[in-house]
């Protein structure tokens, strides 16, 4: 063809020209030698340095690249394939949820696309088939390009597609030439298919998955379906095989292995075939079994293909509104997971991939919902051999379509009842559902995601029904409208509240519940899960839930400072753009877990641990599997000594308890801490032999308070300061509060305590707009009157007190008390009285603050961790000895926010290099504390964590009596849950000692 006809790019009823119909994403081989290597041997890679050049719209793109001779390339530069085309220097990046990324920029409206700014990237790849591939039958294979392409031959049309996210193939075989081929591809960022692609994402373009040529034997397998269902109450099974072929005069033998056995084989002409089994080794997440069907195709005595297919036997269905796997009522304790690098976007590399699926098994979760569209081949083989649970949803979203600001608005929305948009869904849903349909992983076919609702999307789900009823069918979207709730076989939604959820399930509900989305997890969240976890005890038909989402999107690049860092929307000059709501993941942008992953990880745990004194309770939330895999050990510690621990085996049976006696040992008086875990008792493939999968404690007994040593004080009175001695400790209480703190002339205080009620604003605090509806405790915390100050010196001198009396200038006005009782042998207690006052807003913390030397850099404590908690995120954090650095306990949040703490802590200590310092402990009951190298002012100014100094100048250390805590349920809405809030008319009190730690010197 001569001149190319774009018109296309804006007609929803041609999405794909001369695309080859959609087939398994199964493999070919020629020896079994191949097979073992993993090479396969009719494959030709064609990933590498490709030409390119970058036009800004159609009309600018050189228009005769793809000819075969007297193409001027002077303008060509070089890039890499895979990859994205703005990850590479070209155009313009950008993060957006919802809107459209025109929107503001350009009016349009479905299916017209920008005439100006719609960048077209060329490519060429000069290759010669390799000889093994040579006079064979040659398909061009685009495993994922974003989002519309036409391919070009040696200067010969070849087709045109969309989808970003599926296969696109061709048959390449009419243009072939011997030597050298020039392969062009020209790839636009918008067309039709755009308006369905309007995911909560990084906007890129370009070839971004493999780019390979398969020569396939005159005779080959095009399609393999294997279906096994299963009979006699799961004690039989039918492994159906239906093949489609390319050529003639072939047989087959082929074989099911079970390991290195054959087990059932078959040999003939025919395309369909079975196998039986008896006693089949059922697949699950829990035991994710494996056989192999290997399928040899023969011409006369002449193999020439083998294929291999990794069958999993499980059946999975709708019974009595339950879902069932292997009769099995089944719990989704799930995650959402884009594919995302933050060095190469959704270019997921191998082991990024072995990275997640280890750590979704290492943390309890046995789903993944592939939001929002299907990834890349690779993930499915691994959810098959890891054992984890698949929603694969189409691509599909058009969000900004149908809501605008928040607002229901379905005026023009796609592909809703119209007719021309019809197809190109069903091309959508088809493509992904041929390519996935072998992987017992998968368990739901998803219809997309935030498209509303409509006739379009009921055909898609009845297409799915009917194309492959082993499957049952999800969408969410028509909660918004009922009358389409035929899209979906159960009932989902995103973000309802474990009340609303409740509700839902005590009404005679017809469908199963799940949660395709809750908990969002933007920057420090993931307060209150085990509302929902709740549910599963209680409720048959609530089913799970997924979390949004599993990873940052955050891009690491070099800012104009020279500094590698991760950016996240806006920070391209991006605009529109969402900012940091692409910082949802309970995994950091750099794959390193946040401390959500703790939570994640104890809610989401099958077995549970109740632990008393007698002994533990070990209840088996598994459905298949018994505890014959796992060794039991258990601990009783008293502050750092180990009073006994050990060992012991335990067979739970799935569904069912036992209790196991343990003699935890004598204890001394005081607080004990009983801990019985759970440890792979073998290496298995996604964790190390003695890892950890579950854990329980309890706490017996008091924590025993500083000893206090009745000896007489050196009381200093002066004109304005009160200074109190004794052997090497000495302090001084001024005008301002407690001014010095020293020991051995070791000078501790920076800037005296005093009350504070604040703490840098989280990303749920400022989606719900907490931030300013509390905004007084900002001002209180920064700007509080001393109104009153006395005194009182025991006539023993044992003691000394000083009360200092703080009043907040706020209607009502707020008064607190710090008093300070100086006791030998230099511990200074500290009693906080905060007054309660009605008709003020919820309070962010009650708490001391301490500015102390930055030289306190090492801190260790006995209480939650090890790493940050909060009233209602602690459960995956235990009581115990840990230590950690001011710098570290930083958390790395794309937003800087509050972070750090710790809960239910009976003492910390900070100290300097030389190991000297200073320790806080808990009097009547435990206390939460941060040290950070930043106040909370300077952390809540910044919005990247580059911006915070280099250096620290200061340990800023906050004991508190409570704080709030950090909310999940949504990030743009969604308050605190009332339990762990703060209410500012209720009055407060705690107490804590502070004492000095030092060496002894010589």
């Amino acid at each position: 063809m001569s001149e190319v006809d774009l018109s296309y790019l804006e007609n929803p009823e041609v999405f794909a020209i001369n695309v080859l119909k959609p087939t398994s994403s199964h493999k070919h081989y020629r020896h079994y030698e191949d097979l073992k290597n993993h090479q396969e041997s009719f494959k030709q890679s064609l990933n590498g340095e490709w030409l390119f050049s970058y036009a800004p719209n159609p009309d600018m793109r050189n228009k005769t690249f793809y000819k075969a001779e007297n193409v001027d390339y002077h303008d060509f530069k070089t890039i890499k394939v895979p990859g994205h085309i703005e990850m590479q220097g070209y155009g313009q990046m950008q993060y957006i949820n919802t809107l459209y990324p025109w929107d503001g920029h350009e009016y349009l409206r479905p299916p017209y696309v920008s005439k100006t700014d719609n960048p077209v990237g060329s490519y060429i790849c000069n290759f010669s088939i390799k000889p093994s591939l040579a006079n064979k039958h040659i398909i061009l294979r685009f495993e994922g390009v974003e989002s519309a392409m036409n391919v070009y031959l040696n200067g010969h049309f070849v087709g045109y597609s969309e989808d970003s996210f599926t296969p696109s193939s061709f048959d390449i075989t009419p243009y072939i030439l011997s030597g050298t081929n020039k392969l062009a591809v020209e790839v636009f960022k918008h067309c039709s298919g755009s308006w369905l692609e309007d995911q909560d994402m990084w906007r890129f373009f370009g070839i971004f998955r493999e780019v390979a040529l398969y020569g396939l034997p005159d005779c080959y397998i095009e399609d393999v379906h294997v279906t096994t269902p299963l009979s006699d109450m799961y004690q039989k099974a039918k492994v159906n095989v239906a093949l489609r072929m390319v050529g003639k005069d072939f047989h087959f033998k082929a074989k099911l292995m079970e390991d290195e056995d054959v087990v059932a084989s078959y040999e003939g002409c025919d395309t369909t075939f079975s196998f039986d089994l008896a006693n089949p080794h059922l697949w699950s997440s829990e035991d994710p079994y494996l056989y192999q069907l290997v399928i040899e195709v023969y011409n006369q005595n002449e193999c020439l293909e083998i294929v291999p297919v990794n069958v999993g036997i499980r059946e999975f269905v709708m019974r009595d509104g339950i879902m069932q796997l292997n009769g099995k009522r089944i719990v989704f304790r799930g995650v959402n997971r884009h594919e995302f690098s933050c060095d190469n976007g959704r270019v997921i590399s191998h082991e990024e991939m072995l990275y997640d699926i280890r750590f979704m098994k290492q943390h309890n979760i046995n789903a993944v919902r592939t939001s929002h569209y299907p990834n890349v081949n690779e993930w499915y083989d691994l959810c098959d051999q890891y054992g984890i649970y698949l929603i694969d949803e189409t691509n599909m979203e058009s969000h900004g379509s149908w809501q605008k600001l928040g607002q229901l608005e379905p005026s023009w929305n796609i592909p809703g009842n119209l007719k021309e948009w019809q197809e190109c869904v069903l091309a959508r849903a088809k493509s992904m559902l041929e390519r996935d349909k072998n992987h017992p992983s998968v368990l739901i076919y998803s219809c997309g995601n935030e498209s509303y609702a409509g006739e379009d999307i009921v055909n898609m789900a009845n297409y799915f029904r009917a194309t492959d009823p082993t499957r049952l069918v999800h969408y969410e979207g028509c909660t918004w409208n009922r009358d389409y709730s035929e899209a979906t076989d159960m009932e989902s939604r995103m973000y309802a509240k474990a009340k609303d959820i409740e509700d839902y399930l005590q009404n005679a509900p017809k469908k199963p519940y799940i949660s395709c989305e809750y908990m969002h997890a933007m920057g420090n969240s993931l307060g209150g899960m085990e509302k929902y976890i709740e549910l599963e005890d209680q409720y048959e038909k609530y089913q799970g839930g997924f979390i949004w989402d599993y990873i940052d999107q955050a891009i690491s690049h070099t800012n104009d400072f020279g500094e590698k860092v991760l950016g996240y929307g806006g920070d391209f000059d991006d605009r529109n753009t969402d900012y940091n709501f692409c910082g949802d993941g309970i995994v950091f942008a750099n794959r390193m877990p946040s401390p959500k992953a703790d939570e994640v990880k104890y809610q989401y745990q099958d077995i549970i641990l109740k632990v008393d004194e007698s002994g533990v309770s070990i209840r088996s939330k598994r459905l298949f599997k018994d505890t014959s895999d796992l060794i039991f050990k258990y601990q009783a510690t008293q502050g750092k000594e180990v009073i006994r621990e050990g060992a012991f085996e335990a067979i739970v049976k799935p569904q069912e308890e036992i209790h196991v006696p343990i003699d935890f040992g004598t204890f001394h008086p005081g607080e004990v801490i009983l801990t019985v875990s759970a440890h792979l008792k073998e290496q298995c493939l996604w964790a190390d032999q003695g890892f950890e999968v579950a854990f329980g404690q309890c706490v017996l007994g008091r924590y025993n308070d500083m000893p206090y040593v009745e000896e007489p004080l050196v009381v200093i009175p002066g004109d304005g300061d009160l200074g109190v001695k004794c052997q090497d400790f000495e302090v001084l209480f001024s005008q301002e509060g407690l001014s010095s703190l020293k020991y051995r002339n070791k000078e501790y205080m920076i800037r005296g305590p005093r009350p504070v009620f604040m703490r840098a604003t989280t990303d749920n605090e400022r989606g719900y707009a907490h931030h300013f509806t509390s905004n007084v405790w900002n001002g209180a915390s920064n700007a509080q009157a001393l109104t009153n100050m006395n005194y009182h010196i025991a006539e023993d001198l044992h003691e000394v007190s000083i009360t200092y009396e703080y009043t907040v200038l706020l209607q009502p006005r707020v008064r607190v008390e710090l008093t300070y009782y100086v006791r030998s042998p230099g511990i200074v207690r500290v009693k906080y009285h905060y007054y309660g006052q009605p008709h003020l807003p919820e309070v962010p913390l009650f708490g001391t603050l301490f500015t102390l030397s930055h030289k306190l850099d090492h801190f260790s404590y006995l209480g939650r961790g090890p790493h940050e908690n909060y009233v209602d995120r602690k459960k995956g954090s235990r009581i115990g000895f840990f230590e950690s650095t001011v710098k570290d306990n930083l958390t790395p949040y794309l937003k800087p926010q509050a972070c750090g703490n710790r809960t239910d802590v009976r003492e910390v200590t900070l100290l300097d290099h030389d190991e000297e310092g200073l320790r806080f402990t808990m009097v009547d009951a435990p206390f939460e504390f941060t040290a950070l190298p930043f106040s909370w002012q300077m952390i809540d100014a910044t919005l990247h964590q580059y911006e915070l100094p280099e250096r620290s100048y200061y340990t800023y250390l906050t004991i508190m009596n409570k704080q709030m805590g950090v909310g999940g349920d949504d990030s743009w809405g969604a308050p605190v849950l009332d339990e762990y809030c703060l209410k500012a008319e209720e009055d407060q009190e705690y107490v804590f000692d502070i004492m000095p730690i030092y060496q002894e010197k010589d």
